[in-house]
């Protein structure tokens, strides 16, 4: 199913929206699409959790690496924000305000969620899993000063050593920021060369979505 939110298309799937705890905004990486979520979702088992997911214009939320200064990204950068920002919007008048709702990404959408909620929460979400991904910026650069709105917020990082796109240094310093922010952080890196996601992350996403509100 399919939803126009003033943001393009959001594929929709999960518990029908009556009964559902919460929601999660799901964002896909570069070169994929809200279908690889909604196959990985299915790793998760049967959750009372209603899923959106926008897709990315040419599958891809910004031109270049999460690495570059975010200027060398725009506008690209900014417009991609502004559709997760219009998102919120639309699940807040559905009934998931943000602390109802749950930002979950992967790869490139992880590194996108991370800035984010970095720059952009003005409100406190339900809980953040970003999968292989993390703040945007040169190495060295520092992270975007943590909003106060991510205190208290449940944040699930994971990723593998040895993983071909995102260095897992990148991955534990974004948890360190979360930290600093107040964020209540489970991180776990674990053994692994190849771009995936691991079924141990699927299962500690699965307990986060399913925990009592």
């Amino acid at each position: 199913m399919t939803a126009e939110a003033g943001t393009g298309p959001l594929l929709e799937w999960g518990a029908d929206p009556a009964d559902a705890e919460r929601a999660v905004l799901a964002v896909h990486g570069r070169g994929q699409g809200p279908d690889f979520l909604q196959r990985t979702a299915l790793r998760f088992g049967d959750l009372p959790v209603r899923f959106h997911a926008p897709r990315a214009a040419g599958g891809s939320w910004y031109p270049g690496s999460f690495r570059d200064p975010p200027a060398d990204n725009q506008p690209a950068l900014e417009d991609s924000l502004d559709v997760l920002a219009g998102c919120t919007r639309l699940l807040a008048d559905r009934g998931f305000p943000p602390e109802r709702t749950v930002l979950w990404g992967f790869s490139q959408g992880a590194c996108l969620l991370a800035h984010y909620a970095l720059t952009r929460a003005r409100a406190r979400f339900g809980g953040i899993i970003l999968f292989t991904g993390g703040y945007l910026g040169p190495d060295g650069d520092g992270a975007p000063p943590p909003e106060p709105a991510l205190r208290g917020v449940d944040a699930l990082l994971r990723t593998v050593d040895r993983d071909p796109w995102v260095p897992p240094q990148r991955v534990a310093d974004t948890a360190e920021v979360l930290r600093r922010s107040g964020a209540h952080v489970d991180l776990r890196i674990d053994p692994g060369a190849e771009h995936i996601i691991t079924d141990e992350a699927c299962t500690a996403a699965a307990r986060l979505l399913a925990r009592p509100r």
